[in-house]
């Protein structure tokens, strides 16, 4: 069980987060293991980020960005500047406090600063896992096995402890020590070579990460599967996650064409496999664009009342659905033409009113004035102090029985030093500044300096 007992019970009859009294240990980087561990904090979870100060880790709170608030500024507009892209441009004194990736799904947990690389820091891991219910990583698989910290070794310390593991192929098999960022996964399985444009090369196409996504998610759930079999057997596991096989089955259609047909799906852009028109088409404005997708005759024949083109109907090539598929490049041509002087959003309401399907292209401004998401409160005011004031996503769920909110914002780096080594290590004065000394303690990366006026980065 749980160190709180009431944790999963049907019992209980106190209205509480689901799981109050669970503490989680987070050795994450990137998106998809912090994704996980969001979503075990927002509903209550005691997540405890575990940080080390003399290594940075990449592309999670966005410290290895030595930008200046000018290098910002110059990069604007360029795409280039997800990780890096601080309030108002400015990265500050900290920057590492700052990272709006980091702060979307930091909230809610708390942050150790401790090397568990080093042996005076995995004694103190350690002493942590075994007043612990769950250990979340997404580390090359290598990098846990030289940190000591398999699920092997902490089950030694903590036999009832759940441990989720996630990486790039697994931890097993040639692939299982191959590094990977989200992307170069969905490539190896095929996800961006169908997602591409027919008349680009597949390098062409852009960034997704939806294999993170994805993981983060899935790993979520299954760390509540472990829970339950921990209910019931006492029994603690480990959870292998791959983000390739995890990802995998949400080309199930695919694969299963390829495995009954043997059809090797080319690059199908914005292109559908029997739909005609299908697409996304311009508007009127600055990189302004419609999507629009007709699945029956019904539907084109509204489509062609709506933006005043009978004629359409006239022409052989679009008749039929088969007919509109086969000559769907034409379409698309003619119906870029018709749509270029519309404004995205009258047009969305108009072919929506007649029963086309069909959507605006939004960007984050018309995300963030969005009627429907601000009718349903989804962006949360959040106060940082390091950040400032800012709205942030709100929750993937909402439990009609269970309110929720954000409780605190994301965690600075150390924030919670004093609470973990003193309220739940009970570790002494004296020993807290031996590791305060040995460089594990601290809310600031050692020898860490801001970028220097005019350079673009370190």
């Amino acid at each position: 069980m749980p160190r709180d007992d009431s944790v999963l019970s049907p019992q209980s009859t106190v209205r509480r987060l689901p799981l109050e009294g669970l503490r989680v240990l987070d050795v994450t980087v990137v998106w998809a293991g912090p994704h996980s561990t969001q979503l075990l904090a927002e509903w209550g979870a005691e997540v405890i980020r575990v940080e080390p100060l003399k290594h940075i880790q990449p592309a999670t709170r966005g410290a290895e960005n030595r930008m200046t608030k000018a290098a910002t500024e110059a990069m604007r507009g360029n795409g280039l500047l997800l990780a890096g892209a601080f309030p108002d441009r400015d990265p500050g004194e900290r920057p590492w406090n700052r990272s709006p990736v980091f702060n979307s799904h930091a909230h809610n947990k708390r942050s150790v600063t401790l090397d568990i690389m080093e042996p005076s820091g995995l004694d103190v891991f350690k002493q942590l896992v075994a007043i612990s219910d769950v250990v979340v990583e997404n580390n090359a698989p290598d990098t846990i096995e030289r940190a000591k910290i398999t699920y092997e070794e902490l089950a030694a310390v903590n036999p009832r402890l759940i441990m989720l593991r996630i990486s790039a192929f697994g931890l097993s098999g040639p692939y299982k020590y191959y590094r990977n960022y989200g992307t170069q996964i969905e490539a190896a399985i095929g996800h961006h070579l169908i997602r591409s444009y027919p008349d680009l090369e597949p390098t062409m196409t852009g960034e997704a990460y939806t294999a993170d996504a994805s993981g983060g998610v899935q790993g979520a759930l299954a760390v509540m599967l472990a829970l339950r079999h921990l209910r019931r057997t006492g029994q603690g596991q480990l959870i292998e996650l791959s983000l390739a096989e995890c990802f995998m089955p949400y080309l199930g259609e695919i694969i299963l064409d390829y495995t009954m047909n043997g059809r090797a799906l080319v690059p199908q852009g914005n292109q559908h496999s029997s739909r005609a028109p299908h697409g996304v088409y311009p508007c009127h404005g600055d990189d302004r664009w419609i999507a629009i997708d007709v699945g029956s005759d019904a539907e084109w024949e509204a489509l062609c009342g709506a933006l005043s083109m009978a004629g359409w109907m006239e022409d052989e090539r679009f008749a039929t659905g088969l007919t509109r598929w086969h000559h769907r490049a034409a379409l698309d041509e003619a119906l870029a033409k018709r749509t270029v002087n519309e404004d995205a959003f009258e047009l969305f309401r108009r072919l929506q009113a007649v029963g086309v399907t069909a959507g605006p292209v939004q960007n984050e401004a018309d995300v963030y004035a969005c009627p429907q998401l601000a009718a349903r409160d989804f962006f949360q005011q959040v106060s940082h102090p390091d950040a400032g004031d800012h709205l942030y996503p709100g929750f993937n769920v909402r439990l009609e029985e269970t309110p929720n909110s954000f409780r605190r914002p994301a965690c600075l780096l150390g924030q919670d030093n004093d609470y973990v080594y003193h309220d739940l290590l009970n570790v002494s004065d004296s020993e807290y500044e031996r590791l305060e000394a040995l460089g594990h303690i601290g809310t600031a990366y050692p020898g860490y300096y801001p970028a220097t006026a005019g350079s673009g980065g370190g």
